[in-house]
């Protein structure tokens, strides 16, 4: 259709470096720091039919804060159930490195999870090297020198930007064996096939002595779904509305947030949650700074995410498809969620 990781990217990786320190340097891609290209998304997203905002935007400082907040409440299960199974397996997993290990994780937020595994790998190793890529540089600097603080023997460099230009980046890491974290199912934010050819990126960047740690949600029933992206205190409302709230802070939007509501529905076919804006009236919405005039219908939808399930036969399935084989998987007590350890094939190595 659209959105994620097709939108533009530069063709250069041109990028400014900020002041570092002995164990951290953080580095920020021209893509985060170009105002137009959330002005283009906007622009042709709000002007297509059906209407659309990629989901990326929804992270800026607000509303990175936010999810952080969603990643805690009752209804939703994923950060308990992805945590749980690091905890319980974080020593085997750090166990199948031999030796010093490059850590690279895509959308760290505040690496709440990854403190479990970084204090497997430092007990087992002495010393790790960490590359988070994160959208959000002030949660990225912010938890980049938290976690400094707490372990002596980590050496950073944060990556703040889109996943594509922290690939880049991450190529340049071959001194020592990498395994690459892709946690808390942000493979769902991708089409299918989006996921595979994303993941085949991933296994392009891999040594066969490589591996690729990934959080995927399960196939469950549509009322565990749908409250955990519409929860009872209305936190995830307020992050998807954020987006509004955004598009009027940095575009000169003149949305009414309560002129608009949350609705998450689960797709059993499709297997996936989708995520919209309803305006609750017909209106048009102006936005000085695209000068531009949105209409709306009553009951009009903007299509703001979609979150994919997942089988444990469509994992397979997905790992196949990127060159990649399910090495080892681990599920949640109550087989919520899984974890997934994956290798490049044989046949691709």
């Amino acid at each position: 259709m659209r959105r994620h990781l097709r939108d533009t990217v530069p063709n250069e990786d041109r990028s400014a470096s900020v002041p570092r320190t002995e164990r951290l340097r953080l580095v920020r891609t021209q893509a985060n720091i170009d105002p137009s290209e959330f002005a283009r998304a906007v622009e042709t997203g709000l002007t297509s039919k059906p209407k659309y905002l990629p989901c990326r935007f929804l992270y800026d400082e607000e509303g990175s804060q936010l999810f952080e907040e969603i990643c805690e409440l009752p209804e939703y299960y994923l950060t308990r159930a992805e945590r749980s199974i690091l905890r319980a397996h974080a020593q085997e997993i750090a166990a199948r490195f031999d030796g010093p290990v490059t850590l690279a994780e895509l959308g760290s937020g505040s690496a709440s999870k990854t403190r479990i595994l970084i204090e497997a790998f430092l007990a087992r190793h002495g010393a790790l090297r960490y590359v988070p890529v994160d959208i959000s540089h002030s949660m990225l600097e912010e938890s980049s020198r938290a976690l400094l603080q707490e372990y002596g023997s980590l050496e950073i460099l944060a990556i703040a930007g889109e996943y594509r230009e922290g690939l880049r980046r991450l190529a340049r890491e071959t001194n020592r064996p990498k395994l690459i974290l892709w946690l808390g199912s942000n493979v769902g934010n991708l089409y299918r096939q989006e996921a595979a050819e994303f993941l085949q990126s991933l296994r392009r960047l891999m040594a066969p002595h490589d591996r690729l740690l990934v959080g995927i949600d399960l196939r469950k029933d549509r009322d565990v779904l749908e409250r955990a992206y519409d929860d009872a205190r209305g936190v995830t409302a307020k992050f998807t509305l954020n987006l509004l709230a955004r598009i009027n802070r940095e575009l000169g939007g003149r949305f009414d947030l309560k002129a608009f509501r949350h609705r998450a529905v689960y797709n059993g076919e499709e297997g996936r949650v989708e995520i919209y804006l309803v305006s609750k009236k017909a209106q048009a919405v102006a936005i000085e700074g695209l000068n531009l005039v949105v209409p709306f219908k009553k009951d009009e939808a903007i299509d703001t995410e979609y979150s994919f399930k997942y089988s444990l036969v469509e994992i397979e399935n997905l790992a196949f498809d990127a060159g990649l084989s399910v090495e080892r998987q681990w599920l949640d007590d109550k087989r919520r969620f899984s974890v997934s350890l994956l290798a490049p094939a044989a046949h691709e190595t």
